[in-house]
């Protein structure tokens, strides 16, 4: 299985889990979106050139 479908569904189950405790994100939301974005394009560049 490809290193970002389990981070996909890592991300979805604690997303889940969050939801679920009613926890809010330390984050804010955008900064939170901007660093995830990040993550997945970095993900993808290393894929490439590793």
């Amino acid at each position: 299985m490809s290193p970002l479908l389990v981070s996909l569904g890592a991300g979805v189950l604690i997303g889940l889990v969050y939801a679920l405790l009613n926890v809010r994100s330390p984050a804010p939301p955008a900064i939170a979106l901007i660093g995830l974005l990040g993550m997945v394009i970095g993900g993808q560049l290393a894929t490439q050139f590793l």
